[in-house]
């Protein structure tokens, strides 16, 4: 990757966080799409998976003060168990078709939630198991899974630092979990390592910078901004995959 491509893909880095911290859906959907500009789709697993841990660090760090304890254990136990079998059957499916099914999993994804803009799941265990359990397949699978989570948290109407706390502690149990899938599989390569300092410290600016914002502009503006984003990025995705 040359240098105009490498400030270019830092800069997307840098935006996938902050919208992705203001949105509610984490930085992987929007990360995962705009890494597939610069590195075949198996690579760009691998730097997800270390992308978002230091994201997830990050978020952990900023809104420290803020967990609901009993939706950790309960959706992430069921997301850690399905991350595995999502990391492992990307051994087995091809990456082009894992490429155009990420483009229909964010068409559809966000056309859902652009159509049903309060959808809203019930309040149970079954519910939260359900969503660790598809959550943690589809961020093994495709990268991203943090939209399903989001969907099913958003039924017990937490407070924003609580949601964010939450979301960011089972994320990184997802994330130590398929880095060491995706390591074992041959997608994190050595020529990934030398970006692992720089994406750490976009991490950490771009949480902050979202949480400050945040705090400032109703999370339901940008809510909807980061859908059709989303809808945007998937029918790229779609495109760029009809035309390789």
């Amino acid at each position: 990757m040359n240098e105009a491509n490498q400030i270019l893909f830092f800069l997307l880095t840098l935006v996938a966080e902050i919208i992705g911290t203001i949105g509610g859906f984490g930085s992987s959907v929007f990360f995962v799409p705009f890494a597939n500009i610069f590195f075949d789709f198996h690579t760009v697993l691998g730097i997800t998976a270390i992308f978002h841990l230091s994201s997830n660090l990050s978020k952990i760090y900023l809104f420290k003060n803020a967990l609901n304890k009993k939706l950790l254990l309960t959706m992430g136990i069921p997301s850690i168990i399905f991350v595995i079998i999502g990391g492992l059957l990307t051994k087995i499916i091809a990456s082009n078709v894992l490429e155009i099914l990420l483009g229909i999993f964010l068409i559809a994804l966000s056309g859902l939630f652009l159509w049903k803009d309060k959808l809203i799941l019930p309040t149970n265990n079954y519910s939260v198991i359900q969503g660790g359990i598809y959550s943690g397949l589809m961020a093994g699978l495709l990268g991203t899974g943090g939209a399903i989570r989001g969907i099913t948290m958003a039924a017990f109407n937490l407070e924003k630092s609580v949601f964010v706390a939450t979301s960011a502690s089972i994320d990184m149990g997802i994330d130590l979990t398929r880095s060491v899938v995706y390591y074992q599989n041959g997608y994190i390569q050595a020529d990934i390592w030398k970006y692992v300092p720089l994406l750490f410290a976009i991490g950490f600016l771009g949480s902050w910078i979202g949480k400050k914002i945040l705090h400032r502009i109703p999370q339901v503006i940008f809510r909807k901004i980061s859908l059709y984003l989303i809808l945007l990025i998937g029918l790229f995705t779609c495109f760029q995959w009809v035309w390789k």
